[in-house]
């Protein structure tokens, strides 16, 4: 009827009734500084090993509720607020929901960030781009939301420093005027990031420093270059961590769960969702106070459940990438190309090992399962060629993909290239509040302006309970020790420790690092218990078997295209070595969740559906 927990330093014992959750201040453990009593709805059904911390003591980690704990919940709870759409907004809207004291349930009719925050360019930035925009239109708007978004990233940057970077870009300049005009926006896009730059500032190079920092630039005709800051991150990871983050503050997530319906009560108010579990076929009705749609690209889809005759106000936009072999982008230095031929944008930035190269906006088809045509790859290795002095081909390009941006529709644009990423809040005559457009950069912000619409439009929310003001912009997630107690936010010693504790090697560690942070010693110490779990899924990656059992124990990861897309990145990074350690993926997910044949079968047949998105031409050509 409680629950033990151990806190350093004092090496006491705390007790809590299973009627209230003890929430950790730090990533993996307890602290008497920092402990959080909220409503607890779950226990979780995991055992974790104690993590030692920098003073030699111990704590027990956090560990994620079951999904049959959650789904308990969203059968028999009413909550305050139902978000659907676990992609980076709407996992925004859970935790902030959730850290200002409302009952908040999050779903996902697929998986986190399965859809646009997946495919991501993983910058996290202003917006340099919008600034020339703003400047030249006198567009205050545009203006106010590249202040907007150099704030937020400063919040991201901070949220899990262990994953979130600064990465220097270089815009090259081949005319003698451009040199100061390109600084002069650069130190102004400094300027605008006021007190919360959290990047270092921007300089001015000329050619011999530029050839050094970028040796793969093509020189000829190159006058000089401005380097720029902004971040970067690992979008799916990061995204769990929020929805993670979101469930330790007492928020009930679920992926893989399909709103197929919205109730509404005699009034004609939002009173909750029907949804089904795809994974069991089951359907049933959430009850909610609130309903938030967070759904991205398909927003019109739930809008019309809601009211069918409201107009459609989404307009989907593809963002193609393609991912090239590391020797075409140094390991820490980012390269953008402000205007193609066609005026668009291509950047290559340094990404898990290898080089990330796309370009903006085309109009594209709705659908989860987007992928880029010949066209569009073609197109953006013959910008590359440009620029490069080593020449790409299609042989080159080891996965491929599109993604779907949600701008919201303005009657006056031309095409999507006149869009911003401004977001937009509309509360239905319903009571439905849905969050629209933005960039994954301002996700917090879009998540409390959300979550503020919920509590104008629901009042008595505040007076049925104390509702506490937003906390998000200062808050880091699960893994960043954000009490301090495991390793001071040195984040080096776990990659130190990973190593010469467990004999990890260096790659291994520092992979680990980069996507757990503190937990990864979590993911060492299932390691440890069997030693078949250190065994890498591919010789060429970093990725081991223990993160697949750690991904189902603690990350909700249910099908094979949960951990091969989603919490491990292979299949964005290497189609064919994703579709070679596919077999190695099922047979563990296979012996941990006790999966019959059939089911087996039938994610290896979903798992190569997906893949055939991911570099499909060239597949085709090495079977």
């Amino acid at each position: 009827d409680h629950v033990e927990l151990l806190l350093p330093g004092s090496l006491s014992m705390a007790r809590a009734s299973n009627a209230a959750r003890v929430l950790v201040g730090a990533t993996v453990g307890l602290v008497s500084t920092d402990v959080v009593l909220a409503s607890g709805k779950t226990d979780s059904g995991s055992n974790l090993s104690p993590i030692t911390c920098k003073d030699g003591t111990s704590v027990m980690p956090w560990s994620a509720p079951t999904r049959s704990a959650q789904l308990k919940r969203l059968k028999e709870e009413k909550f305050d607020v139902v978000v659907v759409g676990g992609g980076c907004v709407g996992a925004g809207c859970a935790m902030e929901g959730a850290t200002r004291g409302l009952n908040v349930a999050l779903l996902d009719g697929d998986d986190f960030a399965a859809g646009t925050s997946g495919r991501s360019t993983k910058l996290i930035h202003g917006g340099i781009r919008y600034l020339e925009q703003a400047v030249f239109s006198a567009d205050v708007t545009k203006l106010e939301l590249v202040i907007e978004a150099l704030a937020e990233r400063a919040h991201l940057l901070n949220a899990a420093p262990f994953m979130a970077h600064p990465v220097p870009i270089m815009i090259p300049l081949y005319k003698w005027w451009e040199l100061p005009y390109m600084y002069a926006g650069a130190k102004a896009y400094d300027i605008f990031a006021w007190g919360r730059r959290a990047v270092p500032a921007s300089t001015l190079i000329l050619k011999d420093e530029a050839m050094y920092r970028f040796p793969m630039l093509n020189p000829d005709g190159l006058k000089g270059a401005v380097v720029y800051y902004d971040g970067m991150h690992n979008d799916t990871r990061m995204n769990l961590l929020i929805a993670l983050t979101a469930a330790q503050h007492g928020a009930a997530v679920s992926n893989h769960i399909t709103v197929v319906g919205i109730k509404h009560d005699k009034e004609g108010k939002v009173c909750g969702v029907e949804v089904r579990d795809e994974q069991t076929g089951e359907s049933w009705v959430i009850r909610a106070r609130a309903v938030v749609n967070a759904t991205g690209p398909f927003a019109d889809t739930l809008r019309k459940m809601d009211a069918p005759e409201a107009k459609d106000r989404i307009v989907p936009a593809g963002g193609v990438h393609i991912i090239l072999p590391d020797h075409c982008c140094p390991e820490r230095h980012g390269l953008i190309v402000p205007k193609t031929r066609d005026g668009r944008v291509l950047f290559f930035l340094p990404w898990e090992g290898s080089t990330l190269c796309g370009t903006t906006d085309s109009e594209t088809d709705l659908t989860m399962m987007p992928k880029p045509t010949e066209q569009e790859i073609s197109f953006i290795l013959e910008e590359a060629n440009r620029f490069l002095n080593t020449k790409v081909s299609r042989h080159d390009v080891k996965a491929a993909w599109s993604g779907i941006r949600p701008l919201v529709r303005d009657f006056e644009a031309k095409d999507t290239k006149s869009f911003s990423r401004n977001h937009v809040v509309e509360t239905s005559p319903s009571g439905m509040v849905s969050v629209m457009g933005g960039k994954w950069t301002t996700y917090r912000q879009m998540a409390e302006d959300g979550i503020d619409a919920v509590l104008k439009s629901h009042p008595r929310l505040a007076e049925m309970k104390p509702i506490r003001p937003s906390s998000t912009q200062r808050m880091q997630l699960l893994g960043a020790d954000r009490a301090g107690i495991v390793v001071g936010q040195k984040f080096d010693r776990i990659t130190i420790t990973l190593r010469e504790k467990y004999g990890m090697h260096k790659d291994v560690s520092e992979h680990l690092l980069r996507n757990y942070g503190t937990r990864a010693l979590q993911v060492a110490e299932l390691c440890e218990k069997d030693r078949t779990l250190r065994n890498r899924l591919s010789r060429r990656w970093p990725f081991i078997k223990g993160e697949i059992v750690f991904a189902m124990r603690q990350e909700y990861a249910c099908t094979a295209v949960d951990v091969i897309a989603r919490r491990l990145r292979l299949a964005f990074l290497d189609s064919d070595d994703a579709r070679k350690a596919l077999p190695t993926v099922l047979d563990a997910m296979q012996a941990e969740a006790g999966w019959s044949s059939a089911r087996r079968s039938k994610e290896e047949a979903a798992a190569l559906a997906f893949l055939a998105t991911m570099n499909q031409v060239f597949d085709d050509e090495s079977s």
